[in-house]
């Protein structure tokens, strides 16, 4: 993923006529070959292509082959990027591939006619396209010129690139083909929720005893496992098996089934160690049946509480914003990070930020859920949360409460298994959602990175309390785009098992005593990187239950310190960190309220309500980082998630600076400090000494090590604020030679229209 590419040129290349005297065609030494996967196969490709590195000059620019095969985008070229010596990588993608599940929209411009044109999926081209824009679903723009190559093998592969990024069924996404001929040929390997590297393993949350597993943790006694599901019978939108209150029947809840929204039953998520649950649950869609469903439900939640204590509902649909409303304000925010001109000094683009609504909608989703805190600890009551469908917002904000209230999620695992049982298992339709099929842009909404930024707003309010860091959930959004993993690919577990059982039929591949063909899940991440780069998904501030210090010599168990610290680290107060009640919204200027208003020296004060007393006195406290986490939501406490809208932006790039500066210090002091006690338990004879020749760096958490007092305390040259990743060769630039930016995004779902770009002139 992360390794030194050394400099190997095997052929020169020369700037075209309009920006050089010289002119020559790249001669090639040896040939260039694509790197294929299991199950890839080569589309089409053309030479002599050069894909474009600089906005101004074509000096770094690079010769090579463009590939399409049935996965990927892949550019092959001896050549080295200027000026890089680091570069992210990963065992399934080159330097330069884009995987076909990431690219947006394809579009060809021919510089001579002045013609430009969208290309979509079987579609013609009438001219021969002198450049390729390519625009990616994570913000990549990427640029290549045709000057040398032939006409008809660039207008090829630029509608191979075009048809084979659109699939018209999903058996056509490349992860068939790819476990297919991998897993299930002469190799054997087993994936069905086995960790092949060696690493930690995640439940699937797929059979029985994952789900005992998690009541036991949970200590959620009233509450049991249900196969009333199996095989689908009941739903094809839930699991095989969930969890319901005891006192529920299979037999009533399969006649309950028929009056909700897609035959969704009631779904427990969490149980609180004072006995509340959190439970989700779709709409009754006979309006007949609603009273007398809701107390039967309800009176199940209530029996399975130790007090009893009535359950309390929480409609999302009414309270927070829709999915399309999401998806206007992703594409608002698109256009200011990647299009519009990064000056994050000016006024008008930090208004731009705002007037996106994107952080506006992730404090939504932040105050709804700590308000849900509030009513399973502070009142001790379970919590229904209500939505048509349960499929969309429920899974941003059952997750989110369940991140605030259990310190178990913010560990790695913990927080895979959340994702696994919140998103995955309870089905919410990524298929649809990320529009991998590209045919139904009114479905596509990025609720998961929203829930992202989320958790990333919280780590960046309490780092010590998550042991994962903002790299894994970059390489975890990355990973949606990777059609290889079952994880982000289906709407539901049934719609995976359908698909895969049709296509191990269609190619008689045996199924052995499972019965079905399993893709693997994201969770096996020595399928992407080795040990020592996940090395960069460990925090070096985590306070786990079970970390150590060392003090006087002796190892001993960390305990918070009970000191008081100033409010203003964490929110006046006064203002209830923003999280604000009904009374405390701001009138317009110049509203009749303001007039009327009498004067504050003679109004009352009012009476302080339970929950502002409740986020007052958690507030006024020092954090427990293994207990209760409340967001600050003021608006100086939320930030725009650089590493992930920024990344690609060469302007937003600080060299040696940035956040990575100081995780490569607390890394390395983590390191010395992880070395340092490791050789006081060999002292002591804890532990054996490691024989020689023991790769001992590699098995330590961190990814920076300390590896000789020698080393220089200044950051290598390769670090700057986009680590690990390199805006280099993507074009997110105010303006680039041939491309008319003023025109990206000009409508409302996708980056350019052909009306648009019908009479443009270059």
């Amino acid at each position: 993923m992360f390794s030194v590419k050394p400099l190997k040129p095997t052929f020169k290349s020369y700037l075209p006529p309009l920006q050089t005297d010289l002119k020559k065609s790249p001669q090639p030494t040896k040939k260039l070959e694509a790197k294929l996967l299991p199950g890839e196969i080569v589309v089409n490709e053309a030479n002599f292509v050069r894909k474009c590195i600089g906005a101004d000059s074509s000096k770094d620019d690079l010769w090579g082959k463009l590939v399409c095969t049935n996965f990927k985008i892949s550019f092959i070229t001896h050549d080295a990027l200027p000026l890089q010596n680091f570069q992210y990588r990963t065992r399934l993608l080159g330097e330069h591939d884009v995987p076909l599940a990431c690219v947006e929209q394809v579009v060809t411009v021919n510089d001579a006619k002045g013609k430009q044109k969208v290309l979509g999926s079987n579609q013609k081209l009438k001219f021969n396209p002198s450049e390729l824009i390519v625009y990616c679903k994570d913000f990549r723009i990427i640029r290549f010129r045709f000057d040398e190559a032939g006409p008809e093998s660039a207008k090829k592969v630029c509608l191979a690139i075009a048809h084979y990024c659109r699939p018209a069924d999903p058996q056509l996404l490349f992860g068939f083909e790819y476990i297919g001929k991998r897993y299930y040929g002469s190799s054997g390997d087993r994936v069905n929720g086995v960790d092949c590297g060696g690493g930690l393993e995640t439940p699937l949350f797929d059979r029985p005893s994952e789900w005992d597993r998690e009541i036991k943790r949970t200590r959620a006694s009233e509450w049991r496992v249900c196969s009333i599901n199996e095989g689908y019978a009941v739903s094809q939108s839930l699991p095989e098996y969930f969890v319901v209150p005891v006192s529920l029947a299979d037999q009533d809840l399969k006649q309950y089934s028929r009056f909700f929204v897609t035959q969704r039953v009631p779904l427990w998520c969490w149980n609180h160690p004072n006995g509340s649950a959190l439970v989700r649950m779709a709409n009754i869609k006979d309006p007949a049946q609603q009273r007398k469903l809701d107390q039967r439900i309800c009176n199940g939640i209530t029996k399975s509480h130790p007090k009893r204590s009535e359950a309390l509902k929480s409609a999302l649909d009414k309270t927070l914003p829709n999915i399309q409303d999401i998806q206007a304000a992703f594409v608002r925010l698109r256009q200011v990070c990647v299009i519009e001109p990064f000056e994050e000094s000016e006024e008008r683009w930090l208004t731009s930020i705002e007037s996106s609504r994107w952080l506006e909608y992730v404090r939504a989703f932040l105050k709804h859920s700590a308000e849900v805190v509030y009513m399973l600890e502070g009142k001790c009551s379970s919590v229904i949360l209500q939505e048509d469908e349960d499929r969309d917002l429920s899974c941003v904000v059952s997750s989110l409460v369940q991140l605030m209230l259990d310190p178990h999620f913010r560990s790695l695992t913990g927080f895979q298994s959340l994702v696994q049982k919140e998103w995955v298992m309870a089905g919410h339709r990524f298929m649809d959602r990320c529009n991998h099929l590209k045919k139904n842009d009114r479905e596509e909404s990025p609720l998961f990175l929203l829930f992202l930024d989320c958790v990333w707003q919280l780590m960046n309010q309490y780092p010590a309390a998550f042991e994962f860091t903002e790299t894994y959930l970059t390489v975890l959004m990355d990973s949606m785009w990777l059609p290889i993993f079952c994880t982000f690919l289906f709407n539901s577990p049934q719609q995976h098992a359908e698909h895969t059982r049709e296509f191990a039929q269609s190619k008689n591949i045996p199924l052995g005593e499972d019965k079905a063909l399993r893709l693997p899940p994201v969770w096996d991440w020595s399928q992407q990187f080795s040990l020592t780069d996940q090395a960069l998904f460990n925090s070096p501030l985590y306070v786990g239950k079970g970390a150590t210090c060392v003090q006087n010599g002796a190892v001993k168990t960390f305990r918070r310190s009970k000191k008081n610290y100033s409010a203003t680290l964490r929110g006046m107060p006064s203002l209830r960190n923003g999280i604000l009640g009904d009374l405390d919204s701001l009138p317009r200027r110049n509203s009749l309220v303001l007039r009327l208003r009498p004067d504050f020296s003679q109004q009352r004060e009012v009476p302080e309500s339970p929950s502002e007393r409740f986020f007052r006195d958690w507030f006024s406290r020092p954090a427990d980082l293994q207990g209760l986490l409340l967001p600050q939501l003021l608006p100086s406490h939320l930030k725009l998630w650089r590493l992930y809208f920024l990344r690609w932006v060469p302007e937003a790039q600080i060299p040696r600076g940035g956040p990575i500066t100081a995780f490569r210090e607390l890394s390395l002091l983590a390191d010395e400090i992880e070395t340092l006690r490791n050789q006081l338990r060999q002292y002591k004879g804890g532990t054996p000494a490691l024989t020689p020749g023991t790769p001992q760096p590699e098995q330590r958490r961190m990814f920076f090590k300390v590896l000789s007092p020698q080393d220089p305390p200044s950051p290598p040259e390769y670090l700057s604020s986009s680590f690990p990743f390199s805006p280099v060769g993507n074009l997110c630039r105010r303006s680039i030679l041939g491309t008319p930016l003023s025109k990206f995004l000009s409508g409302a779902k996708i980056w350019l229209s052909t009306e648009t770009l019908a009479n443009e002139n270059i």
